[in-house]
């Protein structure tokens, strides 16, 4: 098939953008001509696909917003491809792919965190009208023939934010690098990198893995680390956040100097190596691919409900979903559990078979199944 993959930015830093760029290299290898079409090109396109730039006013980020929602799909039809898969905010498209929910349930569970001041920073921000105004548009019959879900949980918004039809919304799960995190990390890079940051081979570790932080939950875990429970307990954060100064600045205040800030890494996957749990106790994750990273690691996860992957956790794995992450008390206590669990290796083979289900290539497998149906079920793509 020729296949239009639409999307802003073309880059591999942020979870969308790293789907995007998987999902051409997945569609490519899957024998299909694929067509990106991008407004900010920051790397180079995959080898054997097609690059085609959308031109954005460039006056700040709504301009940008409104520009590429109406050109891209006016651009698309001058290349007429089979089915076009939207990963952001356009007009019209054939398969909208939902990465991140309903935007208007993540202003309001961010609202809910933030208080009164962030409500009505939400309510005056030009920006964030647009994306719901857009969002509407994007929701209402005639703009798109089907919509895929990243989760059970984004379907459910979806379904009751907007009224959608059911039969029009199909979940598929993200996937994970079984190659690039496996089961040795832990003995290739334990070592290396607790020594860089002064951490005692013997000291409990968890992971945050994410740029958001507040919406991923990075608040949480701080509170929790006020807790004499976890004196002795090391918190390694990578990624990054406009506000990451004053992040640290709590940390040295909340945690006795045992939060560790890392930054963005391209090696990410040696701190999961080095570290003993994963935690991702998020406001509002559509997903979580760094869920399946770390179960692909041997890793145990501490995730908040609200966390699409919760919903592939199953078994002692699940006791990892916790139900009140804005308790501090609780948090430290469920944390201090599952790296107690963390220590039995059975857990950590658990782990990576369950990861083992959700490998990239059986992702690619059910994509293109859907792609294929949306055709046969729709004709030709339109983007009118």
């Amino acid at each position: 098939m020729k296949i239009a993959l639409a999307h802003r930015r073309l880059d591999r830093r942020g979870g969308t953008e790293l789907d995007f760029y998987r999902t051409a290299i997945g569609l490519r290898d899957r024998g299909h001509e694929v067509h990106l079409f991008c407004s900010e090109i920051a790397i180079d396109p995959p080898s054997g696909t097609h690059m085609h730039p959308i031109p954005t006013v460039p006056l700040g980020r709504t301009a940008r917003l409104w520009s590429f929602a109406k050109l891209a799909p006016k651009i698309i039809r001058r290349f007429p491809c089979e089915v076009v898969v939207s990963f952001d905010r356009m007009i019209s498209q054939d398969v909208l792919r939902s990465g991140g929910g309903s935007h208007r349930v993540f202003l309001q569970k961010l609202a809910e965190e933030g208080g009164l001041r962030r409500r009505m920073w939400h309510d005056l921000s030009l920006y964030h009208r647009s994306v719901l105004a857009l969002e509407r548009r994007q929701f209402q019959a005639g703009h798109y023939k089907r919509i895929l879900a990243v989760s059970e949980e984004v379907k459910r918004e979806l379904l009751d934010t907007y009224a959608l039809p059911e039969d029009k919304v199909t979940v598929i799960y993200n996937g994970v690098d079984e190659e690039r995190f496996n089961l040795s990390l832990r003995d290739k890079f334990r070592e290396l990198v607790r020594g860089q940051w002064h951490i005692p081979l013997d000291a409990p570790t968890v992971l945050f893995v994410g740029s958001g932080f507040r919406r991923k939950g990075l608040d949480r875990l701080l509170k929790a680390w006020n807790s004499p429970q976890l004196k002795d307990t090391y918190l390694i954060v990578v990624g990054d956040d406009a506000q990451r100064g004053r992040y640290q600045a709590l940390a040295e205040d909340w945690t006795h100097r045992k939060a560790i800030f890392v930054g963005r890494r391209d090696d990410v996957e040696s701190y999961y190596g080095a570290a003993d749990l994963l935690a991702l106790p998020a406001v509002q994750e559509a997903f979580g691919n760094v869920v399946l990273e770390a179960l692909a690691a041997g890793l145990p996860a501490l995730v908040s409900r609200t966390v699409g992957a919760s919903e592939i956790l199953k078994g002692r794995l699940a006791e990892g979903i916790i139900p009140h992450p804005e308790d501090p008390n609780a948090m430290a206590g469920r944390l201090l559990a599952m790296l107690e669990r963390g220590r039995d290796s059975s857990f950590s083979l658990e782990a990576r078979k369950l990861a083992e289900e959700y490998s990239w290539s059986k992702h690619f497998k059910k994509l293109d199944r859907f792609l294929k149906d949306t055709v046969e079920q729709n004709g030709c793509a339109s983007t009118s």
